[in-house]
């Protein structure tokens, strides 16, 4: 009986590996060993950096409302304080953007945000 030497399903699969280390520097390209590394590292840090996304978009929304807060008097923890106070439900991602490109509607809120403390 002849042996089944598998060879379409590791061309096809070194294929995949070698496509997807495709932009890749020296041998980390071309050699299926050393490319199967490098991409499975690069899928590890691909993970870790979907959830760093995250936490760094959140921590530039916080920057940018404390930064419009302070233009109009009022630090970024009172004026969130505020926001709960008032019962204004406008996430950060929201509150940036409109802090951004609308700081009159963002004047507004914390004028709000400012009346419901007082």
């Amino acid at each position: 009986m002849a042996r089944v030497s598998r060879g379409v399903t590791k061309h096809a699969r070194h294929k995949k590996i070698i496509k997807a280390a495709k932009g890749y520097r020296g041998r980390r390209k071309n050699t299926f060993r050393i490319a199967n590394q490098a991409v499975e590292k690069a899928g590890q840090y691909a993970y870790i950096g979907r959830k760093l996304k995250k936490r760094q978009f959140r921590a530039l929304w916080i920057q940018r409302i404390n930064a419009a807060a302070r233009l109009h008097g009022m630090t970024y923890a009172t004026f969130m304080g505020a926001m709960v106070k008032a019962g204004i439900e406008i996430d950060r991602k929201i509150l940036a953007d409109l802090a951004m490109n609308q700081p009159d509607a963002f004047k507004a809120v914390l004028e709000q945000a400012r009346a419901a403390v007082k």
